[in-house]
């Protein structure tokens, strides 16, 4: 039995906002297995379960994340600029840019324990990666995500949990 990824109530797309916050809590428990990695391998190498947490680290930021971003650049971005908060959507946009070069950066050494190389994670590397996400994350949450949904008609939303959902499937 696989174990269960969300506790909280299921979340649809057809509730995009509260997917993406879903979402934020799954990139939390990937960033902190990436942090226990870290400390795992300095402690014992790149043993089986090293290897088995690198390669769900590695699932989670080059699939899921990525179609996350996306998620937030196709749909609350653009709204963010539209309500005239083009500084708080510029600084996510830059996050994300950031993020992906970070991530370019930590992926090698991930990808050489997936395959049982003993390669130490840079473990400043891996704080600065998780910092990065969990400032944008709280951002996000407390001032993009409600602006971005504000007065959004049903109709958009909907579209919106469409394009989510699709983008997964494709």
């Amino acid at each position: 039995m696989s174990p269960l990824l969300h506790a909280g109530p299921a979340v649809g797309f057809d509730q995009p906002f509260e997917m993406l916050l879903a979402c934020h809590e799954r990139v939390q428990r990937s960033l902190d297995l990436l942090l226990r990695l870290q400390a795992h391998v300095a402690r014992r190498g790149a043993d089986t379960q090293a290897r088995d947490a690198a390669r769900d680290v590695l699932r989670y930021f080059d699939l899921a994340g990525p179609k996350h971003h996306e998620d937030e650049e196709r749909h609350v971005l653009p709204r963010l600029r539209a309500a005239g908060r083009e500084a708080l959507a510029q600084r996510l946009a830059d996050d994300h840019a950031e993020m992906t070069r970070q991530w370019a950066a930590l992926r090698p050494a991930l990808a050489g324990l997936a395959a049982g190389d003993a390669t130490l994670l840079d473990a400043d590397a891996c704080q600065a990666y998780a910092a990065l996400y969990a400032a944008h994350m709280r951002v996000e949450e407390a001032e993009a995500f409600p602006l971005a949904a504000q007065g959004i008609a049903d109709d958009a939303l909907a579209a919106m949990g469409s394009e989510m959902s699709a983008r997964r499937r494709g």
